[in-house]
């Protein structure tokens, strides 16, 4: 505590950062709590009661119900606040102080809401963006290791994910679940289950975030103009990982490569990989404090984006792409501890050396407040059930562009146009007419070839 020359000094200074002035006790007990909170969120502070905003020293009287109002109320922070509630003779005046210790807990929580000192003025964070920065600011507390008081994970653990999870990370089975878990550093000293614990493990943790699950639609054509299909995944994050996995498999094309032995290679018309990484980044680095939006997964006939809720975080934004720095590190931890992240921070280049490898654009990132990536895919024949993936070679580009401007061009014409043969342009137009993108109409000595509707953009290798 200090002494009173020493607090009549801090009140010549006026209100700040760090000083609150109140004239007397506020008629609503929890503005003082608030107060109180923004400092504990803050550096610390003392909030002066008996004192107008003048720096005039008025004096103010607090007896006992007074008081058992004011720290009962300061009572309700969670968690506990370290603060000093004293009386000073300052001036021949009675001047309260309440000293507040800067928090060593954060966030500090009062009525459900986290308060904080701006300047010389305390306000709510309610923006997304602002209690993104703030917990950036305060030593990193993440969403993922906030408290849950009133969850069981226990009994509430899903059997399959931790299942899996035990055998990925090679476990015994002679070491009991709840070992584990604590193992994992998934509660708080008081007992506590951590949001990220729930997230991972509980079988339903969309019963306390509604928003933490993945929402996959699949569109016909290039726009949002008709669904083909309207899947909502929820379960634990890695029930969420796989299913989304399967659900683009299931809409995917793949080939497969014969090999003189007989043995078949499996060759997606997305890298596997890519489209591996890039949920998986969703799940990562999601901010969960987002409660409007899910990850979402769009499926168009020439491209699939996959967006999470948060842009990139300062750390990284001017490292994109070499270094990592996830929003989330205990479910990041989890999903390493599952071999599931490969190399921190190689998980953009591997993307775009995929995409690159097979003769596709290099994935398209968006960064700001939604995170999304876009992949292109190659020209398919989808909508005729071929199984088959195929990319549209310059020639064959250049035959549907010359055909499209003059369908009655003969194969003679488009030939010297092209400087090829005209045997080399009736097996273009033969390997386009297979994959449904051109057709004949009319008699064959007069009909015409015409260039069918044009379901996605041409990719070119």
């Amino acid at each position: 505590m200090f002494t009173p020359e020493e607090l009549k000094e801090i009140i010549r200074g006026g209100e700040g950062i760090r000083v609150e002035f109140k004239r007397s006790v506020p008629s609503k007990v929890k503005e003082l709590t608030e107060e109180v909170c923004g400092f504990a969120n803050a550096v610390g502070g003392y909030i002066f009661i008996g004192v107008d905003d003048n720096n005039v020293i008025v004096g103010e009287d607090i007896n006992n119900s007074k008081r058992a109002a004011i720290e009962g109320s300061i009572s309700e922070i969670s968690p506990t606040v370290n603060y000093n509630l004293y009386n000073a003779n300052i001036e021949g005046k009675s001047v309260w102080v309440i000293e507040v210790f800067m928090g060593k807990a954060k966030p500090y929580v009062f009525s459900g809401s986290i308060y904080v000192r701006d300047g010389a003025v305390c306000r709510k964070v309610t923006r997304v963006d602002d209690m993104r920065c703030f917990f950036q600011e305060n030593n990193q507390i993440y969403f993922d290791s906030t408290p849950m008081p009133k969850v069981n994970l226990m009994s509430e653990l899903d059997e399959f994910t931790f299942g899996s999870f035990r055998q990925m990370v090679g476990l015994s089975g002679d070491v009991d679940n709840k070992q584990i878990l604590e193992n994992l550093q998934l509660f708080t000293d008081d007992g506590f289950v951590k949001s990220g614990g729930v997230l991972f493990f509980d079988a339903s943790p969309e019963k306390y975030f509604p928003h933490a699950m993945v929402h996959c639609v699949s569109f016909k054509g290039i726009d949002k103009y008709y669904i083909l299909d309207d899947k909502m995944f929820g379960g634990t994050l890695f029930n969420q990982y796989n299913s989304t996995i399967q659900w683009l498999q299931s809409k995917l094309q793949v080939a497969y490569s014969i090999n003189t032995a007989g043995a078949h290679e499996e060759i997606w018309e997305i890298p596997v990989p890519v489209f591996r990484e890039a949920v998986l980044n969703a799940l990562l680095h999601r901010s969960y404090y987002e409660q409007g939006a899910n990850i979402t997964v769009e499926l168009y006939d020439d491209r699939v984006e996959i967006s999470n809720p948060g842009g990139l975080l300062p750390a990284v934004a001017n490292h994109f792409g070499r270094r990592s720095f996830s929003r989330n590190p205990i479910v990041f931890s989890l999903f390493t501890r599952m071999h599931l992240v490969e190399h921190i921070g190689s998980g953009i280049p591997r993307m775009i050396n995929e995409m690159i490898k097979v003769g596709l654009p290099e994935p398209e990132f968006e960064t700001k407040d939604m995170f999304s990536v876009t992949l292109y895919r190659p020209i398919t024949t989808i909508n005729k059930g071929v199984n088959i993936s195929q990319t549209l070679t310059d020639r064959q580009v250049n035959v549907m562009n010359i055909i499209k401007k003059n369908p009655n061009i003969t194969m003679d014409e488009a030939g010297q146009l092209m400087n090829l043969g005209r045997t080399t342009i009736y097996q273009t137009l033969k390997e386009l007419k297979q994959m449904g993108l051109v057709c004949f109409t009319g008699r064959k000595s007069s009909g015409t070839w015409m260039v069918c509707e044009e379901p996605f953009k041409w990719k070119l290798k």
